[in-house]
């Protein structure tokens, strides 16, 4: 019973993201343009170069349009170096051996940074696609500079596509975080009272902490065009914190669960004007909200270097990936796949925070890669009538495979594969039972080779991350309790929140971190008892500051 559940766990549809249409749609744009300029000039077969670059139309979608622009160019940036790593391995070396470990090795660095930096979806696994891809196409030395150019190209038009969006909606980024934190305040206040809602409480202080962030990170210009309205409006979504948690809840007179329904269609109609771009109301607060809203700043996110300290729970899952993608890749070439970067990149997709969701990846990997072998058979002939039915069945596949990324990943994988085998064909047809059975083979070897590797390289650093977060969880209830005993009017302005901020910190890392090692094999026994005891204090102190501080006279 126990393991139909977790089949069922793993190949869940779930509801489509928020957002999803706009990297679908920025790929497409960026991926058609670059094809279709190399379809009128007769060279298609350099569309490999031209994609790597452009691909990175799909990072960034959720960040303000300041930031976005670094982080579009540090992605970009690191993709064009990783290219022309691939591209001069292959250029100096011809033995499959070593070209596995330069896939490899690359594929490591780039799960590395992207998790380190918080770079978001869709993660390493683009960029290792692309450059492994890249290790394995024949290359002359002269070769280079005209191929990195295309690439710098592709990238080039792609950061173009990402930031063009500024031109309409130049703050709707800002927007959509704000309008999540009050989905999420609706979504806290609908729960049925008595019921458990930590989760629902740990989703709302995250996302109220996002927006914060988001908001930090907007162009200084946002104030002239919204004021402090999404600020206001955040005050508002945090103080659905204040609500009973538990079974305080239970206590909840008939006029007081009306009151809650009310404030959860306020939220949502507020989060309905901004997703729309209408005018926002300037709410009213108390005198403690105010002066918190005046001296409120978010808390700053660790840095690369902190990310990537001796010790960090992400080094053994870089080794994994390294040991993983070179097994596989060699593996690969045992068996005789012409192909062996296919295994690479399969076996990187597997590793995820955790041996459970990798699993969960795996299984979700091969059915993927299963349903889309059928659907390329079915389509090649269509694919084969010319090589502009083959651009815009290669785009169809992009845009589907955006579409659901977010609900499942082997529903996306349905379309992911077959565009990865019709971008092999746009150098020159394959023989189509050549191209499946390298394909099917090679995701069945990725993908055993990278579950054995999540086995053999152990990640205990996730059960003394979890240690270290709930120290650090415990510590900060502490010091919020004497905080707030301190004074009857309890640190007001920028010292309470300073104090929540902290306390609010610490429990998003204790959920993180306890979430990682849960679903870690071979791990130390994990205090489980003391982690929910912990949140739940965290949770009914920050709901009583909230409380105080949203009382009015």
């Amino acid at each position: 019973m126990a393991t139909t559940l977790k089949f069922r766990q793993a190949l869940r549809v779930g509801p489509p993201e928020d957002i999803w249409h706009k990297p679908a749609l920025s790929a497409v744009a960026t991926l058609g343009v670059l094809n279709l300029t190399l379809l009128a000039l007769g060279r298609l077969d350099l569309a490999l170069y031209t994609s790597a670059g452009g691909l990175g139309a799909l990072f960034g979608h959720g960040l303000p349009y300041r930031a976005r622009a670094r982080t579009l160019a540090g992605v970009l940036l690191g993709t064009v170096l990783s290219t022309a790593a691939a591209l001069t391995a292959a250029a100096l070396t011809r033995d499959a051996v070593v070209l596995v470990a330069v896939a490899a090795g690359l594929a490591a660095l780039h799960k590395l940074g992207c998790d380190a930096a918080r770079i978001g979806p869709p993660g390493s696994l683009i960029i290792t696609f692309t450059s492994a891809s890249c290790a394995f196409v024949p290359q002359r030395p002269a070769d280079l500079p005209p191929h990195l150019a295309l690439t710098a190209l592709g990238a080039a038009l792609a950061w173009l596509v990402g930031m063009a969006p500024a031109l309409l909606r130049p703050y709707g980024p800002e927007r959509i975080a704000t309008a999540r934190a009050l989905e999420a305040a609706a979504r806290l206040a609908r729960s049925a009272p008595g019921t458990p809602d930590a989760a629902a409480r740990t989703a709302l202080v995250g996302a109220v902490d996002a927006a914060r962030q988001s908001l930090a990170l907007s162009s200084p210009a946002r104030w002239r065009a919204l004021g402090d309205a999404p600020e206001r409006l955040l005050v508002h979504a945090e103080s659905a914190l204040a609500a009973p948690a538990g079974p305080a809840a239970e206590s909840t007179t008939e006029s007081a669960a009306e009151s809650v329904a009310a404030a959860a269609e306020r939220y949502t109609a507020w989060a309905r004007d901004l997703r729309r771009g209408r005018p926002l109301p300037l709410l009213d607060l108390t005198e403690a909200e105010a002066a918190e809203l005046r001296a409120h700043r978010p808390g700053p996110r660790p840095s690369l270097r902190q990310a990537l300290r001796p010790g960090s729970a992400l080094l053994p899952i870089g080794l994994r990936v390294a040991v993983g993608c070179a097994a596989a890749g060699w593996l690969s070439l045992a068996f005789g796949v012409g192909r062996p970067y296919w295994a690479v990149v399969t076996a990187a997709s597997v590793f995820q925070a955790n041996s459970t969701l990798s699993w969960q990846r795996a299984l979700q990997r091969v059915l993927g890669n299963l349903i889309g072998l059928a659907v390329f058979t079915a389509v090649l002939p269509l694919a084969h009538s010319g090589q502009p039915a083959m651009i815009g069945l290669g785009l169809l596949c992009q845009f589907g495979a955006e579409a659901t990324i977010a609900r499942s990943y082997w529903l996306a994988t349905v379309f992911v594969t077959p565009m990865a085998l019709l971008m092999t064909e746009f150098a020159g047809l394959q023989p189509a039972r050549t191209l499946v059975a390298d394909r099917w083979l090679d995701t069945c070897v990725g993908a055993l080779t990278g579950l054995a590797a999540c086995l053999l390289v152990t990640n205990r650093r996730t059960a003394t991350r979890l240690s270290r977060a709930l120290t650090g969880a415990e510590t900060a209830t502490r010091e919020a309790r004497a905080a707030a005993a301190a004074a009857a009017d309890a640190a007001v302005g920028s010292e309470a929140a300073a104090v929540r901020g902290g306390l609010a910190t610490a429990l998003l890392e204790l959920r993180e971190a306890a979430d990682a090692a849960t679903g870690e094999w071979r791990r130390p026994a994990l205090p489980h008892q003391r982690t929910a005891d912990a949140e739940q204090d965290a949770h009914h102190l920050l709901a009583a500051l909230l409380e105080r501080r949203g009382a009015r006279p």
